[in-house]
């Protein structure tokens, strides 16, 4: 099934209880379904997805509830909710178990699906993950009430859009400009900076610590050296890495979005752990002959 959106005139639905769940479907082979971070829109894969598919993957990216080309009529948000999509996506496609990939908040949902379903998840890749609440109670609630007010009408797509090239620190895409546009340009749309409120709302990280004794997929970690969303960046990927035994990348000169800040330095690595998963193209069990040329062009794509 397709719609015609102002994401993508070839966008695919999912079925959801309270709405819709967009995505995109490109090329074939084992297959990974990647999801941003909140407020993000699924061009922030944009420097990521193609390497991936000339590497000889099946990339599925699907948009946030009530963001990109997903539906506003969900009541329902968070980590746990988005997983739950995630693992919704994956069986309805029929070809996992899946490498999940996320980015912030993504992130988090991903971890959370690998605790909830490990059958359905064969990887995951972390990429600035929030998998713990950050500040005590009492600025979590400060901050909640500061974001009501900032992400309301009229100012609140251009306070977001803001925001988020602020923690885009260091080096920056050449499309820096072209994604900061569409992030806010999709928060304009109806039903979308109401549907992010509601999101920014309801988030709690702390459903997801209390998940990771659970996760048992390998994984693999990145985070910016420079990302604002840590106190301390290099601590927090060590404790990452300790925690759910994965392997970590510490990104230099790069913030919150290594995945389209640093894609010369995030794919290369995404490459080498997916390759090391049984399955994967070029990786033990795969077809002989598929994953290395590929892998090799999509480092330089």
């Amino acid at each position: 099934m397709a719609m015609t959106t102002s994401q993508s005139n070839n966008v695919a639905v999912l079925a959801r209880p309270e709405g819709n769940i967009a995505y995109t479907d490109a090329g074939s082979g084992p297959l990974v379904v990647a999801v941003p971070g909140m407020g993000d829109v699924r061009s922030t894969y944009d420097d990521l997805a193609p390497a991936l598919v000339d590497a000889g993957y099946r990339v599925v990216i699907a948009d946030l509830r009530g963001h990109g080309d997903s539906d506003t009529t969900f009541r329902t948000h968070g980590d746990d909710a988005t997983g739950a999509d995630l693992l919704a996506l994956v069986e309805h496609l029929d070809a996992g178990p899946a490498v999940l990939l996320g980015n912030s908040m993504g992130a988090s949902s991903a971890a959370w699906a690998a605790a909830e379903r490990p059958d359905l998840v064969r990887g995951l890749v972390l990429i600035s993950p929030l998998l713990r609440q950050p500040g005590s109670p009492a600025t979590q609630a400060t901050m909640r009430i500061a974001l009501r007010a900032l992400l309301a009408k009229p100012w609140g797509a251009a306070f977001w859009a803001a925001y988020y090239s602020s923690i885009s620190k260091g080096r920056r895409s050449a499309r820096h400009a072209e994604q900061v546009a569409a992030v806010r340009q999709n928060l304009r749309e109806p039903g979308h900076l109401r549907s992010f409120r509601d999101l920014a709302m309801a988030l709690d990280h702390s459903v997801v610590e209390a998940r990771l004794p659970e996760v048992s997929a390998p994984a693999l970690a990145v985070v910016g050296a420079l990302d604002p969303d840590y106190s301390d960046p290099a601590a927090e990927l060590a404790w990452i890495t300790e925690t759910i035994e994965a392997r970590g990348v510490l990104v230099p000169d790069v913030g919150h979005y290594p995945q389209h800040q640093a894609p010369d330095v995030v794919a290369p690595a995404v490459f080498d752990f997916l390759a090391e998963l049984p399955g994967s193209a070029g990786g033990p069990g795969a077809a002989g002959g598929v994953g290395t040329p590929a892998r090799d062009g999509g480092r330089n794509a």
